[in-house]
């Protein structure tokens, strides 16, 4: 990865001169420093109200107990593991994750499971059994990110290929 970088780095100076590669520096570090705040923001509470999700930016917001259809767990197998996130499903269809409820080899989180348990029980305590409906399988849900990761990737490479045949 840090030879890439050093190679990327050299053609961006080439290309670029020393301000552009600056900019791009300067940019480049922006972005992962807006990413490191939103992850270290982020957080899941869970009371009477209901739950309340922030992703890094403002209170967060409440999704109140009858809104909510269906608790469960995602879990992606991945090169590096198995990753679980915690989510519900709302009245209306959509799926949030709870960003303070994830586990992985990477970012393990010992108590994940009792954790999760604790919010399936404020759920069906706060709940009638007959608003709780498990929702049907999607295609995301079918196609794992790493696939679709990969996908991307190379439809961004044979565009971009596409770009600089066309330029030269």
């Amino acid at each position: 990865m840090a030879v890439l970088l050093a190679v990327e780095g050299a053609a961006a100076i080439v290309q670029l001169g020393a301000t552009g590669f600056y900019w791009l520096l300067g940019g480049t570090a922006v972005i992962v420093g807006l990413c490191f705040l939103i992850a270290f923001r982020s957080w899941t509470t869970v009371g009477a109200a209901g739950i309340t999700i922030c992703w890094g930016f403002g209170r967060g917001r409440t999704h109140p107990w009858h809104e909510i259809r269906w608790i469960d767990v995602r879990e992606t197998k991945a090169e590096y593991g198995v990753a679980r996130v915690a989510r519900i499903t709302l009245a209306n269809g959509r799926r949030r994750s709870l960003p303070a409820l994830q586990h992985s080899d990477t970012y393990p989180r010992p108590d994940f499971d009792v954790d999760f348990r604790r919010v399936v029980n404020w759920w069906e305590l706060s709940t009638d059994q007959a608003a709780r409906v498990r929702p049907p399988l999607r295609k995301r849900d079918r196609v794992s990110p790493m696939a679709l990761g990969l996908l991307l990737g190379l439809l961004i490479t044979v565009v971009v290929v596409a770009v600089v045949v066309m330029q030269g």
